[in-house]
């Protein structure tokens, strides 16, 4: 019997990088055109393609949605060539299909990769997430907090008044009554249509984003996807799974999650070392996006590793 494969974070964190990459080449087509579908398709093909070329032993936890709803990327599909360690994934093959068709800033190919069984496996509903960035006492906000609270609390922690807080919010209809107590309390806020991976990850750059707090619901498997992203950058998230129906509590517990009431800090949805790879298709606030020039397209992509905090911006230029 062979050995089992250790988890190499460092050796397999450029070939991740590749995944992201292509897969931001390929829906950047698709920029503006109007077509969501066809810039998502494209990206799944190519991150998909690019998976199955690293010797890994994948399973896909935060994926493109259940096996009868996804024909690729699906929760549960194995990828890689089945030889080397054992890995969860969680990815968004374009994190923003919005604002890729309407050519908005922000879209992102997002891919993360951690030892087996280190990710939680968040079924697709929806989160409420609260989020701050490094270098704040453990708890310093909290969801059972309001979201005056929250703001107060904040403040108090950075040592200035609430008007000097920024909270980036999901511009969406169920946040009304959030967007209204934080503006009441002075704070300003930054409503975002789409991309709230990007979304929480502005709040661990706080001096570079202008963004101190991330809170709303959005979906659950981008709660993973931040929280990868932040125990690699730093900084504090914590996510409770909303359920509207029967369906979506079936559904929890498929993914076998039994205490739906459950609150999960950031090292609770994902346990151990990770790598998570960013590439932007669209400009934005973290990465630029796609350049292209006669007979050439440029990346940027933001490559980090929670072992050794590491952070990468990898520029990579080739010829189309």
């Amino acid at each position: 019997m062979s050995p089992k494969a250790e988890f190499h974070d460092r050796m397999l964190s450029l070939g991740l990088a590749r995944v992201a990459e292509q897969a931001a080449l390929a829906s950047a087509h698709w920029v503006g055109r109007g077509d969501e579908k066809a810039a998502d398709q494209a990206a799944v093909n190519a991150m998909r393609e690019q998976l199955n070329l690293l010797e890994i032993a994948g399973v896909v936890v935060i994926g493109e949605g259940e096996r009868d709803e996804a024909p690729m990327l699906y929760i549960g599909e194995e990828v890689g060539t089945g030889e080397g360690p054992g890995v969860d994934i969680a990815l968004d093959p374009l994190e923003g299909t919005t604002l890729t068709a309407k050519d908005m800033p922000n879209a992102l190919t997002v891919i993360a990769m951690g030892p087996r069984g280190s990710m939680l496996h968040a079924p697709d509903v929806y989160m409420d997430k609260l989020a701050v960035g490094p270098g704040y006492p453990t708890d310093v906000v909290s969801l059972d907090m309001s979201p005056k609270e929250r703001v107060e609390a904040l403040a108090a922690a950075k040592g200035c008044k609430t008007e000097d807080i920024t909270v980036c919010i999901l511009e969406r209809p169920r946040h009304a009554d959030i967007i209204a107590e934080v503006r009441a309390t002075g704070a300003s806020i930054r409503l975002i249509t789409d991309g709230d991976v990007a979304g929480v990850m502005h709040c661990a750059e706080a001096d570079v984003t202008g963004i101190d707090m991330y809170m709303g619901q959005g979906g659950a498997p981008e709660g993973v996807l931040a929280a990868s992203a932040l125990k690699c950058m730093g900084g504090q998230i914590w996510g409770r799974l909303l359920f509207r129906n029967d369906d979506e509590r079936g559904r929890a517990a498929k993914a076998g999650i039994t205490d739906l009431n459950r609150i999960y800090a950031r090292d609770e949805m994902v346990t151990q070392d990770v790598i998570f790879a960013a590439t932007g298709v669209t400009s934005g606030s973290l990465v630029e996006g796609i350049k292209t020039e006669p007979g050439w397209a440029t990346t940027e992509t933001l490559l980090m590793r929670s072992k050794s905090g590491s952070v990468r911006r990898m520029t990579y230029r080739t010829p189309v």
